[in-house]
């Protein structure tokens, strides 16, 4: 990689870090935080996917959870506390072993993604059979999306995947589902709805369907 271009990165890892300590956003990992810890299994072996600089993971960590953070950018991993163990790499060519997470979540991040469906296709094999899948999304029919998208220079421009169904549906292939809005901003307060226009993010809960070779093992 050229020398400009790793200073970019490091640039945007450390804009994106700053903007993680502020109070609003502070908040909203608290409350995303909670909402994992009661969905998720106590002690789990816990994979997050596109975790970045790890500040849910590194609080689960604390709450008595395994945590593996796995990411694209060496940049922002090299930001995460020792108590999570990283891996450079991309969603899609996970190279964990089979089987080898009790849950695995996606805060944010599987809708960036480029081959969403192959991302799932490798979370599939590295859940335990019965493992759960728990995924945040953002919801493009919320306020705080639209007004996002709006701003040339808001991360929501990134996003590669707004299609809640689709990606609902290729999920419940495999996985017995659950699905709500949740969590609702407006003018930086957060507060609870599940208002399908205010919540900011739709959650997928998944628990993986066992195939014939658990059935066999």
């Amino acid at each position: 990689m050229k020398e400009s271009a790793v200073k970019d990165e490091k640039s945007i890892a450390q804009r994106y870090l700053e903007s993680c300590r502020k109070e609003f956003w502070q908040e909203v990992f608290r409350v995303e935080l909670d909402y994992i810890v009661r969905h998720l299994p106590g002690g789990a072996e816990v994979l997050s996917v596109g975790c970045g600089p790890a500040m849910i993971e590194s609080a689960l960590s604390q709450r008595g959870f395994r945590v593996a953070g796995l990411d694209v950018s060496r940049e922002a991993l090299d930001r995460v506390p020792d108590s999570v163990r990283t891996v450079a790499g991309c969603a899609e060519d996970m190279f964990f072993p089979e089987s080898s997470f009790d849950a695995v979540i996606y805060v944010v991040s599987l809708q960036f993604i480029e081959d969403f469906r192959k991302a799932i296709e490798k979370t599939t094999h590295v859940l335990r059979p019965d493992g759960a899948l728990l995924v945040m999304l953002l919801n493009p029919e919320s306020d705080f999306f639209k007004k996002k998208l709006r701003d040339p220079s808001s991360y929501v421009r990134k996003i590669r995947h707004s299609g809640l169904r689709e990606i609902e549906d290729v999920i419940a292939e495999n996985y017995s589902v659950q699905t709500e809005y949740f969590l609702g901003v407006e003018s930086d307060v957060v507060f609870e709805s599940r208002n399908a226009t205010e919540a900011v993010l739709y959650i997928i809960n998944g628990t993986r369907k066992p195939n014939m070779k658990d059935k066999d093992a």
